[in-house]
């Protein structure tokens, strides 16, 4: 056996259906596309949803939730990650600069300190904002809250 003798497996190929040859190869005429109506025509496309002039269903059903425009996006980082950060680069003070230098944040984003894990170091923490377990966390361990 070799390439020359491969074929496909008997079934898997079928030849195309070769429409708008003439009368002979009975497909021709209308070219399988029935008389008149938009889906004859030649440069016919469906629109995305479109139901044959019912109304559609993204039209029909009702719009619901709410976007609050105002709404404030912060980056969690959590005080696990402050005590790893404090243990392996012997610090004291932890602000936005040294997140960024770290690469928790980016300069644009705004931190939020949540309190999951726990905390032993002795820090000062500057943040945007801090959850409430997050700064009894923080100041239980002795160190201070700086909301920026």
């Amino acid at each position: 056996m070799n390439l020359s003798n491969l074929k496909p497996a008997e079934g898997s190929t079928k030849t195309r259906k070769r429409i708008g040859r003439g009368p002979g190869s009975g497909l021709g005429g209308t070219s399988t596309r029935g008389h008149k109506g938009a889906k004859s025509r030649s440069g016919y496309k469906k629109k995305i949803g479109f139901e044959g002039g019912q109304m559609p269903i993204q039209r029909r059903l009702p719009k619901f939730g709410f976007k609050n425009i105002n709404r404030v996006e912060y980056k969690a980082i959590n005080i696990s990650t402050l005590q790893q950060m404090a243990e392996t680069q012997q610090l004291t003070k932890i602000g936005v600069n040294e997140l960024i230098e770290a690469g928790f944040i980016s300069t644009s984003q705004l931190v939020k300190i949540l309190g999951n894990g726990s905390l032993t170091a002795k820090l000062e923490v500057e943040a945007h904002a801090f959850s409430k377990n997050a700064e009894a966390a923080i100041q239980a361990a002795g160190g201070t809250v700086v909301k920026l």
